[in-house]
Order: C-alpha cells, then sequence, then structure tokens
C-alpha cells in the first residue's frame, strides 16, 4: 500500500513536468509581434533582431503594420511587443505610456543619430564636376529659408516653395508642421507630406539625381546619408517647453526649436520586458555603428534588397558586432544558422 502514493507522486511529476513543457513549447511558438516599421533603417533593425531571436533563441517571431502612432499604442496594450528602433519621447502616446509603466525603451542602439532639415551641399556650394552653380550660396539656417522661396518652387504652387515633409502618421509629420508655423514658413513653404516613406525618397533622390534644389526633412541613419552629401539647416537650440508646442498638433503658437536629441532604443511592451529577460538583456547591449548602417543600408537600397536578405548579410558581414551582444553559446547558433 506504501508504493501508491510513491507511485501517485511519480505520475503527478511526470504530468507536471509535461505540462511545464508544454508551456514552455507554446511561448516558443506563440510569435513574438514586432512592428513593421516602414522606413529603411527601422525594417533592417527588425530584421536583425529577429533573425537573432528565432535563431539564437528559438522563439517564433512576426511582425504587424502599423503607423509610428499606432505601433505606439499597441506596444503599450500588449498588442505588439518589440518595436525595434523606437525614437523614444517624441510622441505624446509614447510618453504617456512610459510614463504609465506600460512600455520601456531599451539601450541605445545606434550613436549619433538626428534628425532635422537638410538640403543637398551643392544647393548651397555648388558642384564643380556637374557643372552646378550654388542657387543659395548664403543659405544656413532655417531663417534663411525665408530669402529663398523661389529656389525651391513648387511645381504645384509656383508662387511657393516646397518642403517635403513626413508621411502624414508619422509623429516627425506633426512636428515639421508646427515647425513651418513657428519659423514663419507656413505661408511661404507648401507643407507636402509624401504618401509613404518610399514615395518620399523617390521624390529626393529623383531630384538630386537631377541637380534639382529639394528642401526636406530627413534623419540619420538612412540610405540617403550613405549615398549623398547634404547640408543640415541650424535651427534654435533645444528647449523643452518650444518641443512641448512641437508635439502637439492642436497648439495654435508653436515656438521654434531643434529635435529632442536623438536616442535611439529597442521599444518593449511591459509584458515583454518581464516575460524574456534574456531577450531584454540581448537588446540592452544592441550597438550598431552608424558608418556600417549607412553603408549596409545604402546597399540595401541601392540593390533593392528585401530587408530580410539585407540582415542576413550584415550578420554575415559584421559578426564582430553583434556577437558581442550576446552570450557565447547563442552567438555560435546564430553563426551556424549563417
Amino acid at each position: 500500500m506504501k508504493k501508491i502514493p510513491t507511485l501517485l507522486a511519480g505520475l503527478l511529476l511526470a504530468v507536471g513536468m509535461a505540462s511545464t513543457d508544454s508551456a514552455a513549447s507554446a511561448e516558443r511558438t506563440t510569435p513574438i509581434h514586432f512592428g513593421a516599421i516602414g522606413w529603411e533603417s527601422g525594417a533592417l533593425t527588425t530584421e536583425i533582431l529577429r533573425l537573432i531571436v528565432e535563431r539564437g533563441y528559438g522563439y517564433s517571431t512576426d511582425t504587424l503594420p502599423g503607423s509610428t502612432v499606432s505601433m505606439e499604442v499597441a506596444l503599450a496594450r500588449n498588442d505588439l511587443q518589440v518595436i525595434a528602433e523606437e525614437w523614444a519621447g517624441r510622441s505624446p502616446s509614447w510618453v504617456k505610456a512610459e510614463a504609465a509603466g506600460q512600455v520601456f525603451a531599451l539601450g541605445d542602439t545606434v550613436k549619433n543619430a538626428e534628425e532635422g532639415w537638410w538640403v543637398p551641399a551643392y544647393v548651397i556650394e555648388g558642384d564643380a564636376a556637374r557643372k552646378l552653380k550654388p542657387v543659395a550660396p548664403e543659405l544656413r539656417s532655417v531663417e534663411d529659408l525665408k530669402r529663398y522661396p523661389q529656389v525651391f518652387r513648387d511645381p504645384e504652387s509656383p508662387g511657393k516653395g516646397r518642403f517635403l515633409n513626413s508621411p502624414s502618421g508619422w509623429t516627425s509629420e506633426t512636428v515639421n508642421s508646427q515647425k513651418l508655423k513657428a519659423y514663419g514658413l507656413n505661408e511661404l513653404y507648401t507643407n507636402f507630406r509624401s504618401g509613404s516613406g518610399a514615395a518620399m525618397d523617390a521624390e529626393i533622390g529623383s531630384a538630386i539625381r537631377r541637380g534639382q534644389p529639394v528642401l526636406f526633412y530627413y534623419w540619420n541613419p538612412t540610405p540617403l546619408m550613405g549615398r549623398y552629401k547634404l547640408i543640415r539647416l541650424q535651427e534654435p537650440s533645444f528647449d523643452a517647453q518650444a518641443w512641448a508646442t512641437l508635439t502637439d498638433a492642436g497648439n495654435p503658437e508653436p515656438k521654434g526649436s531643434s529635435s529632442l536629441p536623438a536616442k535611439l532604443s529597442i521599444g518593449v511592451s511591459k509584458a515583454f520586458r518581464e516575460g524574456y529577460p534574456e531577450l531584454v538583456s540581448v537588446f540592452e547591449r544592441v550597438d550598431l555603428p552608424i558608418d556600417r548602417l549607412n553603408s549596409a543600408l545604402a546597399e540595401m537600397s541601392e540593390k533593392r534588397t528585401p530587408p530580410r536578405d539585407a540582415a542576413l548579410t550584415f550578420l554575415r558581414n559584421n559578426r564582430e558586432v553583434w556577437k558581442a551582444w550576446l552570450p557565447a553559446d547563442i552567438a555560435s547558433k546564430v553563426e551556424g544558422s549563417l
């Protein structure tokens, strides 16, 4: 009779272990949802992280589309678990969710990132090789743009210049629209919003190839920075109170300011941070050298390589970079899969 409890205990232990194994297996096969970022650096970083998570740790992943703001809202609800390139602190939705402890920004993934208003260098300096003369030689700052709307003439509104803004739905689109008002340029320049990041890139690239003046918002890291010589226009120094007026689309009196100093991080949900400590540890160590990233992005764009394939190439060509983020056994698994 004494054997019955022992046998029962053994049976319960086996069932418990099977349940634990089943739960662990379910966790591995339930996908981790990454945001499907529409710009190149975000798309490439997303695939680099997904490959490491899948091949190093055995987790399933997928991507879900959305605008910047909608992805941040989804992250706060844990409908998304990871946004691979989060410019943390730039949108009210992120700030609110972060203050509530619903989202977290991990690491400092790309040093020396920046955003602002740019023109091709030949607009200011000319280009002897292309026989281009400078058309705005004294252009240095956003204030100087008041003298040059005809240089950046809008073909659809010839009496005004054209400023190429971000696509609607991007946090930067709101900021740039408010900046046009703050700098007194709203009546002088058309606030032209591209339909997508790809359309924006196509218009900028087309103008540069033709040697035409073009004024546009952009950021770094990007393929554009790896391909062309560009000059960023000076803006007033960053001011936190002014910045708050720029991120608020409803503020009728925005104040001029440089954008919030860039810090690129990996955005994760509270549930992800608590449930995947081993991945959190990796994400906190991610460091993508900006020159290598710009080079990879330029090649990806020129060859029209899908981000997944470009990420595989990056991992193969930069082993010493990503191995530093990972435990040795995990790094071996990823390397063996390449």
